[in-house]
């Protein structure tokens, strides 16, 4: 008689509504903790010519070839030189891992759906382009980021699901 062993799935459920939240130009914004690999200090990054400013290059983590990108940058804001406190979130986004550059993390937090709310109108739409919500924890707000926007935005059109 053979014995059959089930793997059990990681318990994501635990994730949902945590998000990982992160300072960038004074600004706390958040990314669903489901989607964070984890969180390495800045690195030496080998630039890929003609690309997007925002797309630093990539780092070598592990054996693994991860692109980064500097969210910084990728909202339009100017370049700001890395310190101690700036650090890489690896995030995963389908199937390959994404570096994100941020100023600085803040902490994890749970966001229950009723302190979730929806972007207000914008006459500029391009300056919510890459949010998918807001949360309000004590009296600081947090701007949830759509990470397959911030990566997508520019490439030819696809239906991504956000990354929750």
């Amino acid at each position: 008689m053979s014995d059959i062993y089930h793997v059990q799935e990681p318990a994501y459920d635990d994730l949902a509504g945590r998000f990982l939240t992160f300072y960038i130009n004074d600004v706390i914004y958040g990314i669903g903790l489901s989607m964070v690999i984890e969180i390495i200090s800045i690195q030496e990054i080998t630039r890929i010519p003609n690309l997007p400013a925002y797309t630093k290059g990539i780092i070598n983590l592990r054996g693994k070839i991860v692109p980064v990108i500097d969210v910084r940058l990728r909202f339009g804001l100017p370049e700001k030189e890395y310190d101690d406190m700036t650090c890489i979130i690896v995030v995963h986004l389908d199937d390959m891992n994404i570096g994100l550059i941020a100023d600085q993390v803040y902490e994890v937090t749970a966001a229950e759906d009723t302190m979730l709310r929806s972007l207000p109108e914008f006459n500029d739409k391009k300056s919510s382009t890459f949010l998918e919500s807001i949360g309000k924890l004590g009296s600081d707000l947090i701007l949830n980021i759509d990470c397959r926007r911030l990566f997508y935005e520019d490439l030819p059109s696809q239906d991504h699901e956000p990354c929750r």
